[in-house]
């Protein structure tokens, strides 16, 4: 399968502490900002981005199984990711000081064609990869103007 892998980077800046930010990006952060996200988890976890945590996403008419595959308290955290009879591969988000005061969240998604769909699903993706993430940064900016409250990482 021509173009059956893609290793995707870009950035989203956040008006937040590098912790806080990357409070974000887990399964339970996630659905303060984006829409429809609702993740289920299998088994009931207090810590949803405790490595090995297991979740599922329904989205866009696809289910997805995620798994907390390595985690930096408020730096990193990866995620491996299966969307059956389309694509598998890993999502790695990692924060960092932005010398203002914010957060340069860097977000990469290394993802692997599971079928000739899986393919065109890759291509689409990577073609919309930038705005994807621009859309991402409006979403978590919005919801900071809304004054949402923000959380301890401790």
């Amino acid at each position: 399968m021509s173009g059956a892998q893609v290793s995707l980077t870009g950035q989203v800046a956040v008006a937040l502490p590098p912790g806080e930010a990357l409070a974000l990006f887990t399964p339970r952060g996630e659905e303060r900002w984006v829409p429809g996200w609702r993740p289920r988890f299998p088994v009931p976890s207090d810590d949803d981005s405790a490595p090995g945590t297991v979740f599922e996403t329904h989205a866009d008419g696809e289910h997805t199984t995620w798994v907390v595959a390595e985690r930096e308290e408020g730096r990193r955290i990866a995620y491996a990711r299966v969307t059956p009879g389309s694509r598998a591969g890993k999502v790695t988000v990692a924060a960092d000081g932005d010398g203002r005061g914010g957060a340069a969240v860097q977000v990469t998604y290394e993802l692997t064609a599971l079928s000739p769909q899986g393919v065109r699903e890759l291509s689409d993706f990577a073609a919309g990869y930038a705005s994807f993430l621009r859309s991402w940064e409006e979403d978590i900016a919005t919801l900071l103007r809304r004054g949402q409250p923000r959380w301890s990482t401790t």
